[in-house]
């Protein structure tokens, strides 16, 4: 994917979801938020960081809820350059995601990534993520379940179908739960998003208002395609199980050389009160 005009502009910003109470990993969060869950010795809200701070990331935006004090225990306000915002939910036990990416709304001021706290992957994978208006994308597998992406033969999302899943097929794929987006489609996105909670459909998907304006040529997005040997969406303890035996090692794999020296001798761990 050719990002040449955006090549000195990347994306340095990152909004995570973690709100949620994640009651399908209980009993594990009985005690802990989701992203705290640890694949293979390592937490998804370590892997994430890290692989953020590797990228130049300089900005995380976190919307929070559930044990939001474990969070901020964990990361605190800033990490290895990468500065730390927070926003609460306070109706996480009875609101939806598009809830928590409406109240981010004000803080959102530049081109940013949108990720959820519940997705495990390989750190090389964000490369093509780093630039606006772009959606991340699998090849659909047996485990995969949720909203699929239908692709042109010009590598243009023609549609977002919510809810239920297309036959796989050559033009058919999972979303990832990745996004970037411009500033400019983030204020069309906003708009609509403001309509949804207007109307009380603060259960609703986020995707659910991506799908109506990529439907109504209001947005667009490029795919950018991730190996689906190479992520996980964690949402049960069998998919605990499954993303263990991928992501065997310490940290995400950077495929690169020293990733180790991003954090500089820096422990990750939960600080107790």
């Amino acid at each position: 994917m050719s990002n040449f005009k955006y090549k000195n502009n990347k994306i340095t910003t990152a909004v995570l979801l973690a709100a949620g109470t994640g009651s399908r990993l209980q009993p594990l969060t009985n005690n802990m938020p989701k992203c705290l869950t640890e694949v293979s010795g390592t937490s998804i809200l370590e892997r994430l960081t890290r692989c953020l701070c590797y990228h130049g990331f300089k900005r995380l935006i976190v919307v929070v809820g559930h044990m939001d004090n474990c969070i901020r225990r964990f990361l605190g306000n800033s990490i290895n350059g990468l500065t730390i915002d927070y926003i609460v939910n306070p109706q996480y036990e009875t609101t939806n995601n598009i809830y928590s990416l409406w109240l981010a709304r004000e803080a959102i001021q530049e081109a940013f990534l949108l990720i959820e706290s519940d997705i495990i992957f390989d750190a090389s994978l964000l490369e093509d993520m780093l630039y606006p208006d772009c959606i991340a994308v699998s090849h659909i597998l047996p485990w995969m379940n949720g909203t699929t992406a239908t692709i042109s033969r010009s590598q243009h999302v023609l549609k977002l179908n919510i809810g239920h899943r297309e036959i796989p097929g050559i033009f058919a794929y999972k979303t990832v739960n990745i996004y970037s987006f411009s500033l400019l489609s983030w204020r069309l996105v906003e708009k609509q998003l403001e309509q949804h909670i207007s109307a009380g459909l603060v259960n609703d998907y986020y995707e659910a208002v991506l799908a109506e304006m990529i439907t109504d040529g209001r947005l667009s997005f490029k795919p950018v395609f991730f190996d689906a040997r190479q992520w996980y969406e964690i949402d049960t303890l069998s998919d605990l199980y499954e993303s263990e035996m991928i992501f065997t090692g310490n940290h995400t794999r950077l495929n690169r050389q020293n990733p180790d020296e991003v954090f500089s001798n820096e422990v990750f761990h939960v600080r107790s009160d």
